[in-house]
């Protein structure tokens, strides 16, 4: 894996480029024309550089990825440590998160693909394992929770990402389901769709879910 591989080795001239400065041209193509544009040759012309030259840095797309994914974890500000307050902490965290995966929104379906494991992301789990640490689960649980949490909001964001863009399959998906709901073959699908009323604006809607997942993932089960 690329994190097993230094940087440079100290000898021979200065590179002319860096891990970073190659994550942050990937990034800025994915972010403009989706992670699919991303390749090789790609990244090497907006660096001005022969995409042969840009394997000595990066041997393989793979590490190309984990260098993004790695990158955007860096977008993270933390206080110097946690509040106590895990429930707001956790809000805080969730919130940084959604807005990492707005700005880049090709990340959602990355990381549930390609999880990172770099210092920036290292540095995020230590971080909620911090922040987790007063609710007395043991480590493996709060792993446990993290991997819930960082699904949620991931999950969110992909679908927030789908409706946005799709929005005559949305109302094709409204009509759909307002006439199962009508034809009595899924009364208590009716009956939560008539309590239901309009959509929620996105920001609501997260926070309303959010309220509901914290709780559930700091909650102590028989083998915690």
């Amino acid at each position: 894996m690329i994190w097993l591989r230094p940087e440079r080795t100290g000898r021979g001239p200065r590179p002319a480029h860096s891990r970073a400065s190659i994550a942050a041209a990937a990034i800025g193509i994915a972010d403009a024309e989706g992670l699919d544009a991303v390749s090789m040759r790609r990244v090497a012309a907006a660096l001005g550089a022969g995409t042969m030259s840009l394997y000595n840095y990066v041997p393989k797309k793979e590490h190309l990825l984990d260098l993004m994914l790695d990158a955007v974890a860096a977008e993270y500000r933390f206080p110097p440590a946690p509040s106590g307050d895990v429930r707001a902490d956790l809000a805080d965290l969730a919130h940084q998160q959604l807005d990492i995966c707005r700005r880049h929104p090709w990340l959602p379906a990355l990381v549930l693909a390609r999880p990172g494991i770099g210092p920036n992301a290292l540095r995020y789990t230590d971080r909620f394992l911090a922040i987790t640490a007063p609710t007395g689960l043991d480590g493996g649980s709060r792993l446990e929770a993290m991997a819930l949490f960082n699904g949620f909001i991931g999950q969110f964001a992909q679908y927030e990402r789908t409706a946005a863009a799709g929005a005559k399959w949305q109302a094709e998906l409204a009509g759909y389901l307002g006439q199962a709901a009508a034809s009595g073959e899924y009364p208590h699908l009716a009956q939560a769709f008539a309590a239901a009323g309009p959509p929620a604006d996105p920001d609501r809607a997260f926070e309303r879910a959010l309220a509901r997942v914290i709780p559930a993932i700091l909650t102590p089960t028989d083998g915690s």
